[in-house]
């Protein structure tokens, strides 16, 4: 036990990450040595940033406090302290059932914290983060919360309604993030499309990421989260014509067939999909869109999961995630619809769809061959070196995979690559 210490593990997405930091800067200006998903956590102090999204993600939770109560019972941990999604949600539950926590913060009173170890918030450093990515880059959150109510996720319950932060106060931040060297942002949002509506009625992402791209030291921007239903299309001009714009978005469709996406609440149609995807790629030529499937929703029939996957088979998506419908309580679905599709169903339709998705990855990986990137390198691994181009977020996304015995490459700085070969899930280059 390391007196003094601070361990804090994250759980579940970018949005907790970035709280996590934001907790991190506050406790090192505190006089606390922090350390961020320790593979065996040494300080005496313990803080769990958890996820509660869906069964998976609780269940890994629980499974990681359960863990370091047993390690505070045998002395190993001086205090344990829970925040985030799952202890917003559950936060009586958990202080009856894992006592051995000290206290239960929720998804934004965490900064709690402090008081309770004996400390106050440091007013230069607050809205500051102590970003545990690579250096080059960083997650920008822009909202919090989510008012589209789909009928199966637990997100709205948990978080509440959306909520734009300021435009001044991102672009702050991302001044400060540039002066400690990032390069990349990768901007995150529960539904990153809706952002400016809460603030003046409008539609705002478009002249946000566009007053982004004009901050000196920004050199890539790329968008995760966005959903289908009022697409600001102005957004497709700037990514068309800021090359600082990644010609990459990650919109989850979650389905296709209309009674489906009906009974999800989506507000959104089959047809209206379709034409959506045709204007993005008409409007940014070359964008790889990567979006998230579900299967196994209350009533889907195989008539449906046949249209999924020849939707799937249509728009030939470069980057696809997907899981199983899990029931979620205190959802529209899990109040009104029964779970009627059975589990083994479930990871049959799942499996069918990822082997699909897994086909056509391959395919378009393989047509990269002999083509020419830019490259952002995040480490070396064994023999080589891994970088990203504009196609690939951090951590989820196909890598380019450059011999180490060829060149002395630097993190976080950008390379020409041609890629000389692949597989389903990587590339593999050498730097001109």
């Amino acid at each position: 036990m390391k007196k003094g210490q601070v361990d804090i593990v994250t759980m579940g997405c970018s949005k907790n990450l970035v709280d996590s930091e934001l907790l991190k800067k506050q406790l090192e200006a505190n006089g606390f040595a922090c350390v961020h998903d320790a593979p065996r956590p040494q300080g005496e102090i313990v803080v769990v940033n958890t996820c509660g999204f869906i069964a998976d993600a609780k269940e890994e939770s629980i499974n990681t406090i359960l863990e370091l109560a047993q390690a505070k019972d045998e002395g190993k941990i001086k205090r344990l302290y829970v925040m985030g999604c799952l202890s917003q949600r559950y936060k009586s539950d958990l202080e009856r059932e894992i006592p051995q926590v000290d206290r239960y913060f929720g998804k934004f009173d965490y900064m709690n914290l402090l008081r309770e170890l004996g400390k106050e918030e440091i007013a230069t450093c607050i809205g500051k983060r102590s970003i545990t990515t690579p250096s080059h880059y960083a997650y920008l959150k822009i909202s919090e919360g989510c008012d589209r109510h789909c009928a199966y996720c637990a997100i709205p319950v948990i978080t509440g309604r959306h909520k734009s932060r300021p435009k001044a106060e991102i672009l702050a931040e991302v001044r400060d993030l540039v002066a400690m060297g990032v390069k990349e942002l990768q901007v995150i949002a529960q539904e990153l499309t809706y952002y400016g509506l809460d603030l003046d009625g409008r539609h705002g992402i478009a002249d946000l990421i566009r007053e982004i791209a004009e901050i000196d030291g920004v050199e890539w921007i790329r968008l995760h989260y966005a959903y289908p239903m009022q697409f600001p299309t102005d957004l497709l001009d700037v990514m068309r014509e800021n090359p600082k714009v990644c010609r990459y978005l990650d919109i989850a469709l979650q389905h296709i067939s209309d009674p489906v996406l009906k009974r999800m609440r989506r507000h959104v149609t089959k047809a209206e999909t379709m034409q959506l995807i045709e204007q993005i790629r008409a409007a940014v030529p070359g964008i790889h869109l990567r979006t998230t499937l579900m299967v196994g929703f209350p009533g889907e029939t195989e008539r449906d999961f046949e249209q999924l996957l020849e939707f799937v088979r249509w728009a030939r998506f470069e980057l696809m995630g997907a899981f199983a419908y899990s029931e979620e309580e205190d959802t529209y679905s899990g109040i009104h619809y029964e779970d009627d599709v059975p589990p083994e169903v479930k990871e049959q339709r799942l499996s069918r769809l990822m082997a699909l998705q897994q086909d056509i990855s391959a395919e378009m990986q393989a047509e990269k061959i002999g083509q020419t990137f830019k490259v952002i390198i995040d480490r070396k691994e064994g023999n080589y070196y891994v970088g990203r181009s504009e196609f690939s977020s951090p951590e989820v996304d196909p890598e380019v995979l450059i011999p180490a015995s060829e060149n002395r490459l630097r993190r976080g700085h950008f390379y020409n690559v041609r890629i000389t070969d692949s597989d389903e899930f990587d590339l593999y280059g050498v730097v001109e």
